[in-house]
Formats: structure tokens, C-alpha cells, sequence
């Protein structure tokens, strides 16, 4: 691509001609195949029967459309799945949106999902996209879903029922069309019998499960 940038002049600022800037799209597309390759099935280290047989659910569900749970120890790998599963996916032309459910405090984390409007709480002096409206056609990652509090889950509950979400501080419904992935570390069935976490929502979200092994068990 040539893209004409502005106006070169000289030290007597006369006009001598027009600034032109080269954009090398194939280099562009080699560097987008360099990181898409990273996220392929063959380069999950390991050969242990355990990662194999995760490499081929994770082969299985990329093929459906189907809500994922993956759990796993932290530091096993969850999102690194997560994103092998959209990229192998016929969604992945389209976005792939990570949140860390429980790096934001509960008065934030409504309006990093789902956005909100001017004026719906302090400090909201514009509209923000949220990151289930940047996701459509891709896929959203929550990870970390375990930390939600109850409130938000039971948004995310109507969200998964009926497809679509409001901005924060608006009524007006937003079609949702992405593909939700959503990770734990924590052991879901025990938080439900605690009262921490919705067991409908787990139903939602456990159509399909993937459990990544802890690095112990695959030294190899």
C-alpha cells in the first residue's frame, strides 16, 4: 500500500514534493501466519498420553460452536488452548477477546463485559464498547470465571439464554453472536455447593470440558 503521509518542504518552506510511506502487506500477512502457527495443535509441547488426548478434544470442539470450559491449575495452559480452539475454528477470521475475570473489582467488571452509556455511574463521561460487543463474530475468553461475582453471573446466565446483553445504563438489547470460552482454576463443583457459584450458569457453560493436566503430571 502507498500511502501519501503529507508534504515535504524545504528549509525555506517551499513545497518539493509529496511524502510517500510503503506498507508491505505480504510481510504483514507472514508476521499474522508466524503468530497464528504458535497457537497450532503440533506446537503444545508434550508427548504424554494425557496432552494428547487433550490436543484432540481440543481438535474436536474447535469444529462445533459449542460454550467451553476449560479448567486447570494456573499456569497449565488454559488460554493458550482457548485461542487454539478459536484459531482452528470457523470463527477465526473474527476477534478473539480475553478478560481476566478476576483482574477487575466487581463495580468494573459489568462495564469491561458489557460496556456502558454517558452517565451510568460516576466517571462514565463516554460510551464504552464492551468486550462482548468488540467479540461478535470471534470469540470471548473469560478467564477466571470462578471470581464473578453472583450478580454478574446471572447476567451472563441471560446473555447465554437469549443472546443478547445491554450496555450498562441502557435498555436497549445488543444482539451477541460470539463463541464463549470460559476457564477456572477452582474446583466449580465444590463453589456450588458453597453458594458462590450458579449451578445453572455451570450448565451453560460446561457444554463441553476440557481439563488441561498440571505440569507435574507432563514433565516430558
Amino acid at each position: 500500500i502507498r500511502v501519501n503521509s503529507g508534504i515535504l518542504k524545504n528549509n525555506k518552506n517551499e513545497k518539493i514534493g509529496a511524502v510517500e510511506t510503503f506498507i508491505d502487506i505480504s510481510e504483514i500477512k507472514n508476521l499474522s501466519a508466524l503468530l497464528d502457527d504458535k497457537y497450532k495443535y503440533e506446537n503444545i509441547i508434550g508427548k504424554s498420553k494425557e496432552l494428547k488426548d487433550v490436543i484432540s478434544m481440543l481438535d474436536s470442539v474447535s469444529h462445533t460452536n459449542s460454550t467451553v470450559l476449560i479448567t486447570g491449575e494456573s499456569g497449565t495452559g488454559k488460554e493458550l488452548a482457548a485461542r487454539a480452539i478459536h484459531l482452528n475454528s470457523a470463527r477465526n477470521r473474527g476477534p478473539f477477546i480475553a478478560v481476566n475475570c478476576s483482574a477487575f473489582v466487581e463495580t468494573l467488571i459489568e462495564s469491561e463485559l458489557f460496556g456502558h452509556e454517558p452517565g451510568a455511574f460516576t466517571g462514565a463521561v463516554k460510551r464504552k464498547i464492551g468486550r462482548f460487543e468488540l467479540a461478535n463474530e470471534g470469540t470471548i475468553f473469560l478467564d477466571e470465571i470462578g471470581d464473578l461475582s453472583l450478580a454478574v453471573q446471572t447476567k451472563l446466565l441471560r446473555i447465554l439464554e437469549t443472546k443478547e446483553f445491554e450496555r450498562v445504563g441502557s435498555n436497549e438489547p445488543i444482539k451477541m453472536n460470539a463463541r464463549i470460552i470460559a476457564a477456572t482454576n477452582k474446583d466449580i463443583e465444590k463453589e456450588i455447593e458453597e453458594g458462590r457459584f450458579r449451578e445453572d450458569l455451570y450448565y451453560r457453560i460446561n457444554v463441553m470440558n476440557i481439563h488441561i493436566p498440571p505440569l507435574r503430571k507432563r514433565k516430558d
